[in-house]
């Protein structure tokens, strides 16, 4: 199986077929999302200690936080999806 991955700043990847939603973080309720997530153990910081720019929800429901735009991380998110083209049935 082939996976595109989604690079979300400082060599850190994730599967991008994975990704539910890319939100900005600046909203009480994305602080709290934020704050559930590290106390039930399920937040990845890729921020490499900077400022968070975006939040990303997975389908593991695993919220990843990473210190690129999430207008820009959107766009990479696009042009893999661009790339990959439209599958067809038997390809599943």
């Amino acid at each position: 199986m082939n996976y595109n991955l989604l690079n979300v700043g400082f060599g850190s990847s994730i599967v991008a077929e994975e990704v539910i939603a890319i939100l900005a973080p600046n909203s009480a309720p994305m602080r709290r999302l934020k704050d559930d997530a590290k106390d039930e153990q399920r937040l990845i910081d890729a921020t490499h200690g900077r400022r968070t720019r975006s939040i990303i929800i997975t389908k593991t429901n695993h919220i990843v936080l990473s210190s690129i735009q999430s207008e820009t991380l959107s766009q990479r998110f696009m042009m893999l999806k661009d790339k990959d083209g439209p599958k067809s049935k038997d390809q599943g």
